[in-house]
């Protein structure tokens, strides 16, 4: 089963920070959790040049900064700085406690940006901060940026997830990566994409839940992040952005849901019914 998601209505505008906030779980047709399964959120941030988030604190969320262009701009008491970057990632397993601060200096383009918030195993786990070159990307080919820990991807999360990239030049079709038993959570950055007959336009997003293998064809050159997901895997749900307290509950989620397709439906059968004006004379 495909599930798409328009582009999100949860916008969150701090004067030149932006964030779209998406939640997987919302897809689902009576969603009852707002990730799906390890995969809490999906934030697209946007910064404008010259704006500093201050020092704060995150716990038990895994973070993965995705900077496809532009540049982003990390500060530690660990590490201290570094500059993430499309030839650079950064991952952030919080754990107990991790304070960092992000900024663009005045000189920069303006930011844009995912940042994916991914729940671990399990909770208050040792921080670390994982910062190093990204594998060279080659067109129309999936690369694989972050894996369990312990396994073969560049970065790693302590969690049952996945996460892959793609440039895709208009006309392109490729497969998406598949593993049995998981299931396929994708976001368009850029561009628009056929995915089983629906069309996918930017900052949309679709979950295919344990399904068969699905393809991606390619309206205009794009960009896309694939995650493959254990939605039945141990993982904790305190972390301080990913499951923060004030997110609405599923209970309201579902009625919010379906009072906006009652809306549209509503909408579509009265433009339907409008008398057309009639001509000037």
């Amino acid at each position: 089963m495909l599930l798409k998601g328009e582009r999100t209505f949860v916008v969150r505008d701090s004067g030149g920070f932006v964030v779209h906030v998406n939640m997987p779980g919302w897809l689902r047709p009576n969603p009852t959790d707002h990730g799906h399964g390890p995969l809490a959120m999906v934030v697209e941030s946007l910064l404008d040049p010259g704006r500093q988030i201050a020092m704060h604190e995150h716990r038990n969320d895994e973070i993965i900064s995705w900077v496809p262009d532009s540049v982003m701009r990390h500060d530690d008491r660990a590490t201290g700085r570094l500059v993430i970057d499309r030839d650079h990632l950064m991952v952030m397993n919080a754990g107990a406690s991790f304070w960092h601060s992000e900024e663009t200096l005045a000189s920069d383009p303006p930011l844009r940006m995912l940042q994916i918030l991914i729940r671990p195993r399990a909770a208050d786990l040792e921080p670390k901060i994982q910062y190093g070159p990204l594998p060279a990307a080659a067109a129309n080919a999936w690369r694989h940026l972050v894996g369990p820990e312990g396994e073969d991807a560049p970065f790693y999360v302590r969690s049952a997830v996945d996460v892959f990239d793609i440039r895709l030049e208009a006309g392109a079709k490729v497969e998406f990566p598949y593993r049995q038993d998981r299931d396929l959570y994708f976001y368009v950055f850029t561009g628009s994409v056929v995915v089983g007959s629906q069309m996918f336009a930017e900052g949309e997003q679709g979950l295919s839940l344990s399904g068969g293998r699905l393809d991606a064809e390619a309206a205009v050159p794009s960009m896309l992040v694939a995650f493959l997901l254990d939605p039945d895997a141990p993982v904790t749900r305190q972390g301080t952005i990913g499951d923060h307290r004030k997110i609405p509950s599923a209970i309201f989620i579902r009625a919010f849901l379906r009072w906006r397709k009652f809306r549209h439906m509503w909408y579509r059968l009265f433009s339907q019914r409008r008398p057309k004006g009639k001509k000037a004379m």
